[in-house]
């Protein structure tokens, strides 16, 4: 009962729902072989889990691998309390065998989102699954209740073991090139049944390992409505690319010929295109697919220009905090300006990247416990410089100092020649600004300081620069990271550690009470 005390504490006038999650190894076959997958309640993807505004989530996690064990909440901001964020600096591992149940409220969210394992290469061999919450009764919606409602999870795969594929970056090699891209854990095949005038919201996300990939149905056309929890301006698009851990709603309307027609999926911005196809089938269908294959658009140019027309709805109601004003976000002064430049290089023969210059090796202690018992030399805040260095790639377990309710711009320069995404924890942000070319203080006069999509995933063009800000009004230790998951396990992330010197309730949550101990936190 503690532990259950614990939560209705923090939010006793919310509803909790509960949930029970196996984790097991299972067979499993999306591109015709079989192969290990991870599988949650014996399903791949995972169960989705289905809330409301505010809800208390109680997810009782039992690890059947042979492994340690984590899930992290793509986009639920666990507010004041990062120990509940499920990765490493933040939360012990679920040892092989045992359980813990995680205790999360999506306080003053909506939207579409993904949780994902977050240890190793889990994320290769599954775990992940959908997660929706809806907005509260009585609270406008910018449109109309679709006839249904249903989640996409799209993403490219590896026919390897996903420890096949550690050992290959362990060893200072890359990945190879994904052997196929999945629609719902499937190479093809999927399908969406739909009837003849009806309306359906279709809420994507890319939760795979490393590509773009550009979203499409046949004849028919998307009506932008939410983007990682925020109502955008409703902008029509024949197709959609979505980066790597980014998370889209559209409508579409069953309004062509009865037939059947290709859902397509292809990656983008690569030396070779792979695709995908499932169907979208009318009830009162007349025949099977036909025709060519819908292509994707092949221009920089155009994906750029569609990121820019990705707006937030002023008009839309919506659960929100409302730190420093930041709705009028154009107008709060920015206290700190923070850039970050990634890089690829090596390290003892092996191939490492970095966020200015440090590659980020995991410490053996989990950063917010070491900040909780006070235990010294697990990591040293500005082990990594805000600005870009001309450093070679260093190790370093890379944490930046931020004080709570700090206003910050964050600009990402990427000098590669891909497609980066990047991914914050614990926090949305405004998007002012993506060009290409170097970023410099006077490139500020081309930031959209109006209505600016919030969101917790971005991408950064080839040789190109985005520009957030973000109100640090989140306490806790948050992690900052690229989505490539090869680039992410090879060190480019970081750790923002928004601090207060306040110890109040109101700031931030206690260590839970079932808080799993390991490192340097186990006591002697």
């Amino acid at each position: 009962m503690g532990l259950l005390s614990h939560i209705i504490a923090i939010a006793a006038e919310d509803p909790y729902k509960f949930f029970e999650w196996h984790v097991t190894y299972g067979t499993i076959s999306p591109m015709g072989v079989q192969q290990q997958g991870i599988l949650i309640n014996k399903m791949f993807p995972g169960p989705e889990i289905r809330s409301v505004t505010n809800d208390n989530l109680i997810i009782n996690v039992f690890n059947k691998l042979d492994e340690p064990f984590l899930i992290s909440w793509g986009g639920i901001q666990n507010r004041k309390n990062s120990y509940q964020d499920g990765m490493y600096a933040t939360t012990c591992p679920i040892p092989p065998g045992k359980n813990y149940t995680y205790a999360l409220q999506v306080k003053d969210q909506i939207g579409s989102f993904y949780y994902f394992p977050s240890l190793g290469f889990h994320k290769a061999a599954g775990g992940f699954g959908g997660i929706r919450i809806s907005t509260r009764p009585l609270t406008p919606v910018p449109f109309p209740p679709p006839a249904d409602d249903y989640t996409l999870l799209i993403g490219d795969w590896f026919k390897s073991n996903h420890k096949a594929l550690r050992t290959q970056l362990d060893n200072g090699g890359k990945l190879p090139f994904p052997d196929g891209i999945l629609i719902n854990g499937r190479g093809s095949g999927a399908t969406l049944n739909i009837q003849p005038g009806k309306t359906y919201r279709l809420r994507i996300s890319n939760v795979g390992l490393q590509n773009s990939l550009n979203f499409r149905i046949q004849n028919h056309v998307m009506k932008l409505v939410e983007v990682e929890g925020t109502h955008t301006v409703q902008n029509v698009f024949s197709s959609l690319d979505v980066h790597v851990g980014q998370s889209y709603s559209v409508l579409i309307t069953a309004n062509q010929p009865a037939k059947d027609y290709y859902i397509v999926v292809s990656c983008r911005f690569t030396p070779k295109v792979l695709t995908t196809t499932g169907v979208l089938h009318y009830s009162n269908s007349a025949g099977p697919v036909s025709g060519p294959i819908p292509g994707a658009p092949t221009m920089l140019s155009w994906s750029f220009n569609q990121a820019r027309a990705i707006r937030t709805n002023l008009t839309a109601s919506g659960p929100r905090p409302n730190p420093q004003g930041s709705y009028h976000y154009g107008m709060v002064k920015v206290t700190r300006t923070i850039k970050l430049v990634n890089s690829a290089g090596q390290i003892k023969g092996k191939q490492r990247y970095g966020v200015n210059s440090a590659s980020f090796y995991p410490a053996d202690t989990p950063l917010k416990l070491a900040d909780y018992f006070k235990i010294n030399g697990v990591y040293k805040l500005g082990s990594i410089s805000e600005q870009p260095t001309n450093k070679p790639i260093f190790p370093a377990t890379s944490v930046l100092q931020a004080d709570y309710r700090d206003f910050v711009e964050i600009v990402f320069e990427n000098r590669e020649s891909i497609v980066q995404s990047w991914h914050f924890n614990g926090y949305s942000f405004f998007v002012v600004g993506m060009e290409l070319g170097k970023w410099s203080p006077a490139s500020r006069k081309v930031y959209n300081l109006n209505d600016a999509v919030s969101r917790c995933t971005v991408q950064v063009y080839p040789r190109s620069w985005t520009a957030i800000y973000v109100a640090l009004d989140n306490v806790g230790m948050w992690n900052l990271r690229s989505e490539s998951w090869e680039r992410q396990y090879l060190g480019q992330q970081l750790y923002m550690r928004v601090y207060t010197t306040s110890t109040s309730l109101r700031d931030e949550y206690q260590i839970p009470t079932n808080a799993l101990l390991c490192g340097r936190a186990i006591k002697d």
